[in-house]
């Protein structure tokens, strides 16, 4: 019977379990019929620490398609947290991914091909040996049973419709807020349309546009979270400060938007139940901020110097490409959806909320994460 029992618990994919991921596992495992949670992971390294946490570790690569044989009918719940491939503008990982998820299993589509030769032979036997022969009423009776079996054929390959809305796959997808590119600092909801600046925005567009495509197909059920720059006591620019890294002027800043890693764990997860499909939703918290002020309150929280303040030709000629691109990109983000339709309510409505939580008590660093990264602070 216990074994039975945990054939039978849904599952739960995590596709790029970093620390995000990790921190949707401890959620995931208290909902009332916890799940199985399975991390996807192309480092066999790591099956330790994801082990550790909570997971059931399966070694497969989004760049190596053999490598994803194994996801073929795995799980009917899937967080998709991995960033695209570094180059091109098209999302290799998620066609990939879409791919395998979709993928007949095996056993099934070898049990249908039987049947449906075996269903084949038998109406072929009956016609030839017994349709012209047998008394009318007869094959009255069999000629009803073989129309019966016409109705409902087996299909290996394909699923009616209304199998695929049984069967289909729930996906929730983590992309980002860069997909709008520059709006010159102005207040944008979910409906505002996508326009990319850079590649790198460009291959999440693409993924989204190919789960919405499968989504219409009727492979899965995708919902897009938009997600801004992600803060929390493991992930902050301590080191960008200690560097004297420079920051915009105030007449150049832009605004920027945020969400806690917390906030952003448990907004994934409740997505799986809330999230309407073809539904995007922005995943931030109710800041107001331009990227130097965000700068200038975590260097005060900390006792660092202030980030000095350059003018955007300056800051041209210092910064990496990377951070410049960031800083050409001026945008609020609206979460009205995130309140009223998922109902979630920010643990962290503002980075301030954050900073009178002890923050030299970083308490919030997940135990089987080492070191993360601080994200970047433009959303």
């Amino acid at each position: 019977m216990i074994a039975t029992r945990k054939l039978r618990r849904a599952r739960v994919l995590i596709a790029g379990c970093g620390d995000i991921g990790l921190r949707c596992v401890p959620l995931l495992a208290h909902r009332a019929a916890a799940p199985r949670v399975i991390a996807l992971s192309s480092q066999p390294a790591r099956a330790a620490e994801l082990r550790a946490a909570g997971t059931t570790p399966l070694i497969g690569d989004l760049d190596e398609r053999r490598s994803l044989r194994r996801l073929a009918g795995l799980a009917s719940t899937v967080l998709h947290l991995a960033p695209p491939q570094k180059t091109g503008d098209d999302d290799n990982r998620t066609r990939a991914l879409i791919a395998a998820l979709s993928a007949p299993r095996r056993s099934v589509a070898r049990v249908a091909t039987s049947a449906v030769a075996r269903q084949r032979a038998w109406r072929g036997w009956f016609r030839a040996t017994f349709k012209s022969s047998m008394p009318a009423g007869i094959r009255m009776h069999a000629a009803t049973h073989v129309k019966a079996t016409k109705r409902a054929p087996i299909v290996p390959d394909r699923v009616s419709g209304a199998a695929a809305r049984r069967a289909r796959i729930r996906l929730i997808y983590a992309s980002t807020s860069g997909v709008y590119g520059d709006c010159g600092g102005a207040w944008i909801d979910e409906t505002r349309p996508v326009r990319p600046d850079n590649a790198r925005a460009k291959r999440r567009v693409s993924a989204e546009t190919q789960l919405r495509g499968a989504t219409r197909r009727g492979v899965l059920s995708a919902s897009i979270v938009r997600i801004p720059g992600i803060y929390a006591g493991n992930r902050l620019p301590l080191a960008r400060l200690q560097k004297g890294t420079p920051a915009l002027a105030p007449a150049d800043d832009v605004y920027t938007n945020h969400i806690h890693a917390d906030d952003l764990a448990a907004i994934l997860v409740l997505a799986i139940r809330r999230a309407r499909p073809q539904r995007v939703v922005h995943a931030s918290d109710d800041s107001d901020l331009r990227m130097g002020d965000y700068f200038d309150l975590i260097a005060d929280a900390f006792d660092l110097p202030r980030a000095p303040r350059v003018s955007r030709e300056q800051a041209e000629a210092q910064l990496e490409p990377m951070m410049l691109s960031f800083m050409r990109e001026s945008r609020r983000l609206q979460n009205t959806r995130l309140r009223d339709e998922m109902r979630y309510a920010l643990r962290y409505p503002s980075i301030d909320d954050f900073l009178r939580d002890s923050p030299r008590k970083k308490t919030d660093v997940h135990p089987a994460v080492t070191s993360v990264p601080a994200a970047s602070p433009a959303g």
